[in-house]
């Protein structure tokens, strides 16, 4: 024989978990929604942080290509300036140069008129025209060269004109798109209130559920609290008369709000079906329960539950296999019993335990006598 375990007994009504269970599915599903909503705001915010950090890295990289740029303007300019200054310079000594060239000019013009009058003295002359001419051919070639040197100053300039004109360029293009990047880093800020505005009125309307949710539940709290206290109220009358009745009576019991009846009163050894002894006592306790049954509101959901319980003496029949089915077996003929006497189908629910809820878990044949019984309990469907 196998040992069974104590006996657990279950004071709430299944009524009362299935509201509570209702309540914490509909709190779950309103927490749910809660933690959804505040998910896909935070990705929200989430993305637009970060496109305004990718924006405001854009605009350092672009503001720190402006200050390379003007930096690169700034040289250009001191070049322009000192390429002028040099060109101030040729011009200058282009000057120069032609009044030396006028000078000589002058100077050959006079040697002309020297040698004219001179013409005795032709060799001196000829000496000095030759040296008149090197040096003029020197001065003729010095000014080739400062024109020369002036032309590719001039070329410089032009070149560094254009790169000038490619840096203002560069310069106002990032200007443009720094501009760009401001505007669209107001409008991701404008963005940004509208859904903090929304995060705020989400939070407000949460709180207000919440306290809803709250007095939703202090209400089905007093609902429940009544709806037992009225059942209690008619189990009460229930279990009162069948004391009255039953009194003397040492086969059958009540043990707190259920009506124990020994099962060798109701159903032979081994056996399911009623015996005469036991049709007659489960006709009073019908007759008690249809007569308490319609004083009962109909609103009122109440039921007849019949358990079945069995010692642990093992049975192997065909017909019962285990103790499982012998228990549930005469729960079931209890149950159509009190249909047949008019207890309406509906209001009656049979349960099979075996020998797994025993009274008395002694190993005696009086803890076995004991624990052989039918257990009729009024509860909430």
């Amino acid at each position: 024989m196998s040992r069974s375990r104590p006996q657990r007994v279950v004071d709430i009504w299944p009524g009362f978990v299935d509201g509570l269970t209702t309540l914490l599915l509909t709190i779950v599903f309103v927490l749910v929604v809660f933690v959804l909503s505040e998910f896909f705001l935070a990705r929200a915010l989430s993305g637009r942080d970060e496109a305004l950090a990718r924006l405001n890295h854009q605009v350092a990289e672009l503001a720190e290509l402006l200050s390379l740029e003007k930096q690169a303007n700034i040289q250009l300019r001191g070049d322009i300036n000192q390429l002028a200054a040099q060109l101030q310079a040729s011009t200058a000594e282009r000057d120069d140069l032609n009044g030396q060239l006028a000078m000589l000019l002058g100077q050959q013009d006079d040697l002309q008129k020297r040698l004219d009058a001179a013409s005795k003295d032709s060799g001196q002359i000829s000496t000095e025209k030759e040296d008149l001419a090197r040096q003029l051919a020197a001065a003729m070639a010095m000014l080739e060269a400062e024109r020369v040197t002036k032309r590719d100053q001039r070329d410089r300039a032009q070149g560094v004109e254009q790169e000038l004109e490619k840096e203002r360029n560069v310069s106002n293009e990032a200007l443009r798109q720094v501009t760009a990047l401001n505007q669209q880093i107001a409008e991701l800020r404008l963005q940004l209130a509208s859904l903090q505005e929304a995060l705020d009125a989400r939070d407000a309307e949460n709180i207000a559920q919440k306290v809803q949710i709250a007095n939703l539940g202090q209400r089905l709290n007093v609902a429940l609290a009544a709806k037992v206290e009225e059942l209690s109220r008619y189990r009460s009358e229930f279990f009162g008369r069948l004391r009255q009745i039953l009194e003397g009576r040492s086969q059958v019991s009540i043990e707190g709000d259920r009506f124990v009846i020994q099962s060798g009163v109701l159903f032979g050894s081994g056996s399911a079906q009623l015996g005469a002894e036991g049709r007659g006592q489960l006709s009073e306790l019908a007759d008690i329960l249809l007569e308490i049954s319609a004083e009962i509101p109909p609103e009122l959901k109440w039921v007849l539950r019949v358990d079945g319980h069995t010692d642990r003496v093992p049975i192997n029949r065909a017909e019962f296999p285990s103790n499982w089915e012998l228990s549930a077996a005469r729960a079931i003929s209890v149950a159509k019993f009190l249909i047949e006497r008019g207890v309406p189908a509906d209001r009656v629910a049979p349960a099979g335990f075996g020998e797994y809820h025993p009274l008395d878990p002694a190993d005696n044949e009086a803890a076995y006598s004991r624990n052989r019984r039918i257990e009729l309990k009024l509860t909430e469907r």
